[in-house]
């Protein structure tokens, strides 16, 4: 990191400021089951490395239900998925 990005990032948590919002990672995937009445989606993905797990398929808490509405099987996405309450959730998806 540069010198002054450095002093200048020292400088806003010094004063308070908010730091700069990072941008999600996505990570693209494949919906492999919908489950409306569980609220939940199984996507087969690549790694997610905010959570470090590797490619694999798994079921996923949504943060939305519209997601779920949204969602068909065999359909290709982007998402983020985070730790929510415990829950590993799509918080993302497009």
């Amino acid at each position: 990191m540069k010198k002054t990005s450095m002093l200048a990032a020292v400088a806003a948590l010094a004063l308070g400021l908010a730091a700069p919002a990072f941008a999600a990672e996505y990570t693209k995937g494949e919906i492999t089951k919908v489950d409306a009445k569980a609220k939940k989606i199984t996507i087969k993905h690549g790694e997610l490395k905010n959570l470090e797990m590797p490619a694999m398929t798994m079921v996923f808490a949504v943060a939305d239900d519209s997601m779920v509405e949204k969602a068909k099987v065999g359909q290709k996405v982007e998402f983020v998925a985070e730790r929510v309450k415990g829950k590993i959730t799509v918080v993302e998806m497009k």
